[in-house]
């Protein structure tokens, strides 16, 4: 049996901060098994969180300046994760970094926070920067945990992640397919902060309030549902085609909530199979209204894992993908992102 100590580090689009997770995965009998040591979520000071929000407008002088400060913070919450917590030695910190740009569409996705100097500010080996050889192979850079879907949660017939996107991945025809589903808390958070909150608790504000319908069927009519996968989402499409219908339709903030609740249900619900068996992680599955209205208009059944599980489940995964990378195994699959082939993905830096 071969295993591995790892440090997982993962910053998502909801920017609730840098999540980290030291795992151990073993792999034995053609099986992989893994356990979740200590796990916890560094915040972002209000400032960061401004960097981060307005990173994808600035200019790419500005973006370099950013990645060296924002690898530099990554650093110092490794250290102090290092110091609080008493861990056995790791291999390696596998580390996804924070996305400002994502455009597959111009082969352009950059992920700040993976340059060289974050293994010499942390003195161990770094397997970081997972995206850009996918997006360069001509595939959508994303998602990259649906391999980890199949390995490590195969038992479930699809997973979704519920954060600031909603994303899918599930088994067809022997091929793992993976998109995202729709915008959540990159949607709801921003509205609930206009209430003077960070986000909407368990969906009370959205379940107080009555969905609009003229907004829902505008919603429901954007163009990428009607795609086929392939596909994904960022900040870009959402300043481009979703937060316009919600400006113009001079709602309040306590109806957009619930008209977008209702939306993102109905369109996470027309994603599952109706005889499945769904494993729900992600900030977003602590929306206890958002999932009622999920299971009210499906027959599958929906799984919440252990509280260790939703919350760092893509800190596990990049500590997957970076194990895979170490054994020089595939870690990205073309069937997911759309590339020309699959590959192991990520840089390998030395302290």
């Amino acid at each position: 049996m071969k295993s591995y100590s790892v440090i997982g580090v993962m910053s998502g689009t909801s920017l609730d901060g840098v999540d980290l997770a030291h795992c151990q995965f073993s792999f034995d009998t053609n099986k992989w098994t893994f356990e979740i040591k200590a796990a916890i979520t560094y915040p972002y000071s209000s400032v960061w969180e401004n960097k981060l929000q307005t990173a994808h407008q600035q200019s790419m002088e500005s973006l370099n300046l950013l990645d060296e400060e924002y690898t530099i913070l990554l650093a110092d919450y490794i250290g102090r994760f290092l110091r609080e917590h008493p861990l056995p030695p790791i291999d390696f910190i596998a580390s996804h970094g924070h996305t400002v740009l994502h455009q597959p569409e111009r082969q352009l996705t950059y992920q700040i926070g993976n340059l060289p100097k974050l293994a010499k500010l942390t003195g161990h080996k770094v397997i970081c920067d997972f995206r850009v050889e996918d997006v360069a192979l001509g595939g959508q850079g994303a998602p990259l945990v649906p391999l980890g879907d199949r390995l490590l949660f195969g038992d479930y017939e699809a997973c979704i992640n519920l954060g600031g996107f909603a994303n899918i991945s599930f088994e067809r025809d022997d091929k793992r397919i993976a998109y995202d589903i729709c915008p959540v808390n990159k949607v709801l958070n921003p509205y609930a902060n206009t209430l003077g909150v960070e986000f909407d608790d368990g969906g009370q504000i959205a379940k107080a309030s009555s969905p609009n319908e003229e907004l829902l069927l505008k919603l429901d009519s954007l163009k990428y549902y009607s795609e086929t996968a392939p596909k994904s989402l960022g900040i870009e499409w959402l300043e481009a085609y979703f937060f316009p219908l919600l400006e113009l339709s001079g709602l309040s903030s306590e109806e957009i909530m619930a008209t977008c609740t209702h939306h993102f249900a109905k369109q996470i619900e027309n994603s599952i199979h109706k005889s499945s068996r769904v494993l729900f992680t992600g900030g977003g599955a602590l929306n206890s209204y958002l999932l009622e209205l999920i299971a009210s208009q499906t027959q599958a059944q929906l799984i919440l894992p252990e509280a260790k599980v939703i919350h760092y489940k893509e800190a596990l995964i990049f500590g997957l993908l970076g194990v895979l990378r170490e054994r020089e195994e595939t870690n990205v699959l073309a069937s997911v992102t759309g590339a020309s082939q699959d590959h192991s993905a990520g840089f390998i830096y030395l302290p």
